[in-house]
């Protein structure tokens, strides 16, 4: 373990503890979760039994932004994100703070996407048979559960993280096994993953890329990576090998179990309700006690909601430090030293959307539409920083990667891929009161004379921030 180093400020730097193999389970384990527990079964309802092709496809756009970061956090190694590469390339303080409240709200709409899938699954696996209140009733409580671990004090380390990781990949190995032990044994219908959904208004094509909007919340989670940068043995040396090779094994994880689910039940049955995965137990291995897997899941998207409801609070708080959110969203409890009403503020906001809005799909979907507003300008911000120079050997990524990248992402954000309207008017709900909040900030700015000062990567916590 190395010793911490003094920076240019007489600060002391963060311990870099993380070698390769630390790094690759961190990258794994924050993009397996929620997405490919809880969505597969509504991918499939889009684009029919040829389900493993959009998580194919958000694979491919994934890596294209995947390349961007890689540039950006090779030629600038600290904990920053999204926000502070904004600033960096555009130097606009609202435009740096549209994009940090935007990774906000998409942790708070990933958290509560991981509740309402808890709800499901705990109710089915149980056998339960909780209605739609039920499980909102349950969503509500598990959110609850979170703010309260939250408010007390959570210290998310690497090693807990390689932990977590088994017990998600555990549950999709079991999915793969059962799945490939079907097919051997002829009980599984393979024609099925090449089959697509032609009812889909404008075929093949726009079911896919309808499939796709939801499918790219399963890939969501690598950004969260350059977080750790400051913590990384030689990052511009081993980051480029380890994120792409943290994205081709979930890659394959996610192309995999879809087959197997396919293979299994066919995508109508799979498209029903919000636990796909115990429905693929239940066909493949009727013997396999569902219980169990039904933890595994329970377990996988929890700690979704956690990291992302930490990771909400920690950047509301970070704003308000800045003085881009009102000071009452900066307080710290005396005896826990934890942003509570930042916490109590993000917990308001997804219990609304689980109450309000509550279906996976749009809870999903809202995720990746944000995030997938925050890689465009991330991609376009790779180009507009080539002009700056720094003195140490960074990754460069071909030119044409961020413009395929700025391209792909802002064409998968547009109304044209048949994604759902309700998310368009979830996302604006989020980020119009981001700009409410904002405007009010720059009064209370105005009013005591309180000047923006150059944010840092400290300060405003970056995107994914684990505490």
């Amino acid at each position: 373990m190395a010793d911490t180093e003094p920076t240019t400020g007489g600060e002391p730097s963060l311990h870099r503890v993380m070698g390769p193999w630390l790094l690759l389970l961190f990258i794994v384990g924050d993009i397996l979760g929620t997405g490919i527990y809880a969505l597969t079964g509504q991918v499939a309802k889009h684009v029919g039994g040829a389900v493993w092709l959009p998580f194919l496809v958000a694979f491919v756009v994934a890596v294209l932004t995947a390349l961007s970061y890689l540039e950006l956090v090779t030629k600038y190694p600290k904990a920053a994100g999204a926000a502070l590469y904004a600033h960096r390339a555009f130097g606009i303080h609202f435009v740096t703070f549209i994009i940090a409240f935007a990774v906000m709200c998409s942790g708070i709409t990933s958290a509560s996407t991981a509740s309402r899938a808890f709800a499901a699954n705990f109710s089915d696996s149980l056998g339960l048979g909780l209605g739609n209140w039920g499980v909102t009733l349950v969503g509500l409580a598990f959110m609850g559960l979170v703010a309260a671990i939250n408010f007390r004090g959570v210290g998310e380390s690497v090693k807990l993280n390689v932990v977590l990781t088994a017990v998600e990949v555990s549950g999709l190995l079991i999915i793969i096994a059962i799945g490939l032990w079907a097919i051997g044994a002829g009980t599984g219908d393979l024609s099925r993953a090449m089959e697509f959904n032609t009812s889909a208004d404008g075929g093949a094509f726009w079911a896919v890329i309808a499939g796709t909007t939801l499918a790219f919340f399963a890939m969501v989670g690598f950004e969260d990576s350059v977080n750790m940068a400051e913590e990384t043995q030689d990052p511009s040396r081993i980051f480029p090998k380890v994120l792409l090779t943290g994205l081709a094994i979930t890659g394959a994880i996610y192309v995999l179990v879809s087959i197997s689910a396919i293979a299994l039940v066919p995508p109508d049955l799979l498209g029903e309700g919000e636990t796909p995965l115990l429905k693929v137990v239940e066909a493949g291995a009727p013997g396999f006690p569902l219980g169990v897997f039904g933890f595994i899941t329970m377990f996988a998207v929890a700690n979704s909601a956690l990291i992302n409801m930490l990771m909400a609070s920690r950047l509301i708080y970070g704003m308000s430090r800045e003085h881009v959110l009102p000071p009452l969203l900066g307080r710290v409890h005396a005896g826990r030293r934890t942003p509570y009403v930042a916490i109590i503020f993000t917990t308001l906001l997804a219990f609304a959307l689980i109450m309000f809005v509550g279906e996976v799909p749009a809870l999903g979907g809202t995720t990746a539409l944000l995030l997938l507003a925050v890689f465009t300008v991330v991609n376009v911000a790779v180009l507009v920083l080539r002009k700056d120079t720094v003195a140490h050997k960074h990754f460069r990524t071909p030119t044409v990667v961020p413009v395929l990248g700025a391209v792909t992402c802002g064409f998968l954000v547009g109304p044209w891929t048949g994604r759902d309207p309700q998310q368009y008017v979830i996302a604006a709900a989020l980020v119009g009161l981001g700009v409410v909040l904002w405007l009010a900030t720059m009064a209370i700015n105005r009013a005591t004379g309180v000047e923006i000062e150059e944010p840092s990567a400290g300060d405003l916590g970056g995107d994914g921030v684990q505490n």
